[in-house]
């Protein structure tokens, strides 16, 4: 199977906080290096076997079933396998989301908008219902502002620009546009009315409903009511923003909409709840739906951030100490009150517990302020500022810091409380064995290929690191062929990798022809021969 990035990445590319998209099955056949160049990913469809990352280079690939053609790929095939979006490669998205249709929106950091997918509504804002097989801009009314925010409901899409005007387009059955209609609206349109010389800094969709927190707090909502998730106080629909009057005086920084419920965050960290609650989704104990706002009893505790999905009716928040609690539809429960969780983010919540297993916004970390103590010292790997030890081999220099080294491994430990040297001379292994040795100290990984790693097998066995010489028979198996099997063979016959030996062992019986046509066969040691025919013949490997 062939993954789209083969190439050799530069050291400093992983200085970066990396994505952990781990939790999320969808990526569970990416091998780790793809894993680990991820920097912002967006999980969704049905069943939550779609998906759209963008790596450290700002490369944006798309898997998945491709339903509508909502890849992005210019066709309706699905793949396993990740695929390159060109139009998207530089572009720099901080916003993206998605409706269920599914179509896409996303604006990048020149404030461009572009959409995707299903169009039947005209959700794409393109002025016709054709479906988008790639990513085109959205113009209308558009080339002149900066979006910095969009948002999706099930058909319809609202963008949020620098002057903290909303735009919106698509299905509009219940005047989830704003507009003072229910006629869709094919491209984008500003909301007015009640909106009108307002700032917008937030906002967020329901399936059928919009909301707006503006910059001095307050919070309007547009669209389907019937759930009460407007905060009103009645089920009605509404054609045109309306504000909350029962939060007047309450300041709200941040909303977030589930299906049909809403949840909002003030700035003394409290969370209101309103709208559908078969599932307990508001958190207030019950099962009752809530026309007004209702404050969620979170034990005092300070919250940070709130988060719910339009695609399900799971409902998370985050405290000021980094506990996470969630309520709502859990994995086909209804849990109807605030439940304390050992996770550290929300996005835990919708990869375990929702249904379906979808990301509530984009997936996205930064980085450049902050790195864990395993990032800090995978960047201080041979890096002359700070080490305080320097090995010499081949002529070249490896810088590495003696308290790791002591932490790390029994053999320095002893090495280095024997002398103080600064500059060790190392003549028994090669530099590229060496350095991946170190590097492993440093990292827990191992980087080479199966031919070098039998180099690094060596010396795992001389210095007796039994997790590095597993590490070092797992890549041998991964890189193993028919020209090199009988080295490999020949290597784990030689350090005593008994597991390792049967594997190459099995794999030349059962490639028997070709292994025994190469030239490594050909200079097979004679006792290694003598032995490997006997085996092979108590194998059944001459039968005819």
């Amino acid at each position: 199977m062939v993954w789209p990035l083969r190439h050799v990445y530069s050291f400093n590319l992983f200085t970066k906080l990396m994505l952990d998209v781990g939790k999320w099955p969808v990526f569970a056949l990416l091998p780790p290096e793809e894993l680990r160049l991820i920097r912002q990913a967006c999980v969704f469809g049905s069943a939550a076997n779609e998906a759209l990352y963008v790596t450290v280079n700002d490369e944006v690939f798309a898997l998945g079933t491709n339903c509508s053609g909502c890849l992005g790929l210019g066709d309706l095939q699905s793949t396993i396998e990740p695929r390159r979006i060109d139009v998207l490669c530089g572009k720099k998205i901080v916003s993206l989301s998605y409706g269920t249709g599914p179509h896409f929106a996303c604006c990048c950091l020149d404030g461009e908008v572009f959409a995707w997918g299903h169009n039947g509504y005209s959700q794409l804002g393109n002025g016709t219902t054709n479906h988008g097989l790639t990513p085109a801009l959205v113009s209308t009314n558009l080339l002149s502002k900066r979006v910095t925010e969009v948002a999706c409901g099930s058909h319809h899409t609202i963008a949020l620009t620098t002057d903290g005007e909303v735009y919106a387009w698509g299905y509009n059955n219940s005047g989830q546009v704003g507009s003072g209609s229910t006629a869709n609206q094919p491209t984008p349109r500003r909301v007015s009315s009640c909106l009108q010389n307002k700032v917008v800094v937030n906002i967020a969709c329901g399936q059928l409903c919009s909301m707006a927190v503006l910059d001095n707090g307050e919070i309007y909502g547009w669209g389907y009511n019937c759930n009460g998730q407007l905060g009103l106080g009645n089920n009605g629909n509404q054609q045109t923003p309306c504000r909350i009057a029962a939060l007047q005086g309450v300041n709200i920084v941040q909303v977030a909409c589930g299906y049909a419920h809403t949840l909002a965050l003030t700035d003394e960290g409290f969370v209101y709840a309103w709208g559908a609650n078969s599932y307990g989704q508001l958190g207030t104990g019950n099962k009752s739906n809530q026309a007004l706002p209702t404050l969620i009893n979170t034990d005092k505790e300070r919250m940070v951030e709130v988060a719910a999905c339009h695609t399900s009716h799971t409902s998370a928040a985050k405290t000021q100490s980094g506990q996470v609690l969630m309520w709502g539809q859990c994995r086909g429960q209804a849990v109807a009150s605030p439940h304390l969780t050992h996770f550290t983010g929300t996005d835990d919540v919708f990869a375990c517990f929702a249904t379906p297993a979808v990301t509530w916004h984009l997936l996205s970390v930064d980085g450049d302020d902050y790195l864990t103590v395993a990032q800090s010292l995978k960047k201080e790997f041979d890096s002359p500022e700070i080490s305080d030890l320097k090995f010499l081999v081949d002529g070249k220099c490896i810088h590495v810091h003696k308290a790791l080294l002591k932490i790390r491994c029994e053999h320095f430990r002893a090495l280095l409380n024997e002398t103080d040297e600064d500059n060790i001379e190392i003549h028994q292994f090669s530099y590229l064995v060496y350095r991946a040795f170190l590097e492993y100290l440093y990292t827990d990984t191992i980087n080479l290929p199966p031919e070098d790693a039998i180099g690094l097998l060596d010396l795992a066995t001389f210095y007796r690191e039994t997790r590095l010489k597993r590490l070092c028979q797992e890549t041998i198996k991964r890189g193993i062929s028919e020209e090199n099997a009988i080295t490999l063979l020949s290597a784990a016959v030689k350090y005593e990798a008994r597991d390792l030996e049967e594997f190459c062992f099995k794999f030349c019986v059962n490639h028997l022809t070709a292994v025994t046509q190469t030239q490594a066969f050909a200079d097979m040691d004679h006792d290694l021969l003598k032995n490997f025919i006997s085996k092979a013949s108590r194998y059944g490997a001459f039968k005819n």
